[in-house]
């Protein structure tokens, strides 16, 4: 599909030709900071930026961003109250400043011209640093309402604002609203401090999610509210070592590890919690999910504990059955030692507890343990079961409401190693009752829905 010019588009362009060249930068320790009494402040105004939602101020943030960069100690690059529009801005290191704080008073206005940028790059690209806050209480606003109706599944577009190789940086009480794609992606970085970030989007709205986590170790969520209309945390493959909490989501598509195992240059994923959040409205809590016909990988030591369900269609979920309109064989990522614990509340479907996993290798060493789900006032279910398939547990507790999983436990128990003919046979009894069914063909039909709006080309993780 192509993208109509919009008015200015040259001028535009010519910005984005000047924004795109190198600029030194190095990123702050984290957590946030203020500008110290003698240190350097680089205010984008007084390279030219006008505040005024209108003038395109990207040549000005680059100036300044390049002057910071080029400093020595610590240094503080401020975009005041305003309304600061503007094209593609790349904030590229590495610098001789550090730490750097990126004090984010005003509005990022982000232009509404998709021809300004092309396919899903990010709009705002801080890269190759060591150091650098993101903070101030501002807003990145990436307007996206005006092109949402460009998601076509073939048509990329563009992350609000990714930080790319960053090491020892942060982003503290900056608000996200109405990305055109992603709202905040981390990849190919460490030691990476989220918090106190608030994220705004419709739930209608296409392929937004919140936060996605690539490529990374030990990164860190804490603290957030995130309402979009996809995942509110999405983490990706080849990631160890990250930790989520107290995030607050919904509307979404809920807490995620996947999708794994959409490309063939994907890495394991290992070392991860999840832990005293809570979604409401959302249509998935906590899960994991997992492509078809995928390369062989494995996502292990995963945790999800102490979280509250409001109204959630989808609590707890396994699916390694996603894109199964088009593909039929069988998933290639083994998961083992996944814990879910102590999640309460209420859903509004048939099986809040769905551990769907592969015929090809079954998921092992599960743990269900103080699970109570029981179904939403408003929902039309009046009664909840738990189905699961392919799943060896290490401990499924007495605690486990819905229950329904039990016959699984017991199979394997009886059988011992032989977890292929244990739990497809487990699977076929599992799945037989209407009301298991009828769960599950709900299940399957919500993720082909969404692998129908995940683009094709489109690169989250």
């Amino acid at each position: 599909m192509a993208f109509p010019m919009g008015h200015g588009t040259k001028v535009v362009l010519v910005l984005l030709g000047i924004t795109l060249f190198s600029i030194g930068a190095q990123c702050a320790p984290i957590g946030s900071r203020r500008a110290l009494a003698g240190e350097p402040v680089f205010d984008v105004t007084t390279y030219g930026a006008k505040g005024d939602g209108r003038a395109d101020g990207a040549l000005a943030f680059i100036k300044a961003w390049k002057e910071a960069c080029a400093a020595t100690g610590a240094v503080t690059l401020r975009i005041p109250k305003g309304d600061f529009m503007v094209g593609k801005v790349v904030f590229n290191g590495p610098c001789t400043a550090n730490p750097i704080t990126i004090d984010l008073q005003g509005v990022v206005l982000q232009t509404k011209d998709p021809s300004a940028m092309s396919g899903n790059e990010p709009a705002m690209l801080i890269n190759d640093v060591t150091g650098v806050t993101l903070s101030g209480g501002g807003t990145v606003d990436g307007q996206g309402a005006a092109v949402w109706k460009y998601n076509d599944g073939k048509t990329l577009l563009p992350i609000s604002l990714m930080f790319s190789k960053a090491k020892k940086c942060a982003v503290d009480g900056v608000n996200f609203l109405n990305a055109k794609g992603v709202h905040l992606k981390v990849t190919g970085s460490e030691e990476v401090s989220i918090s106190n970030v608030k994220v705004t989007a419709p739930d209608e709205s296409p392929n937004t999610d919140g936060i996605v986590i690539s490529n990374s170790n030990r990164i860190t969520v804490t603290n957030c509210n995130i309402g979009t209309g996809d995942d509110c945390v999405a983490i990706g493959d080849t990631n160890v070592g990250v930790n989520v909490s107290q995030v607050t989501c919904g509307p979404g598509h809920g807490l995620s590890v996947g999708s794994l195992g959409k490309r063939t240059n994907e890495g394991d994923v290992k070392d991860i919690r999840v832990w005293n959040c809570t979604c409401t409205g959302t249509t998935n809590g906590v899960r994991i999910k997992t492509y078809r016909a995928s390369p062989i990988l494995k996502a292990t030591n995963i945790v999800f504990d102490d979280i509250i369900m409001n109204a959630v269609k989808n609590p707890v979920l396994i699916d390694q059955h996603y894109d199964s309109k088009n593909k039929k064989e069988p998933s290639n990522v083994h998961i083992s030692d996944v814990h879910f614990t102590n999640i309460r509340g209420t859903t509004i479907s048939q099986a809040p507890v769905a551990l769907n996993c592969s015929d090809a290798f079954p998921c092992d060493a599960v743990e269900l343990n103080n699970i109570d789900l029981v179904p939403a006032p408003e929902s039309k279910f009046k009664t909840v079961t738990s189905i699961c398939a392919n799943t060896k547990f290490a401990l499924l507790g007495k605690s486990v409401n819905p229950a329904g999983c039990e016959a699984v436990d017991a199979a394997a128990a009886t059988v011992g190693h032989a977890v292929n003919t244990v739990t497809d046979s487990v699977s076929a009894a599992a799945f037989a009752t209407s009301d298991a069914a009828g769960a599950a063909a709900e299940i399957a039909a919500q993720a082909d829905q969404e692998v129908a709006h995940e683009l094709a080309d489109i690169d989250h993780f």
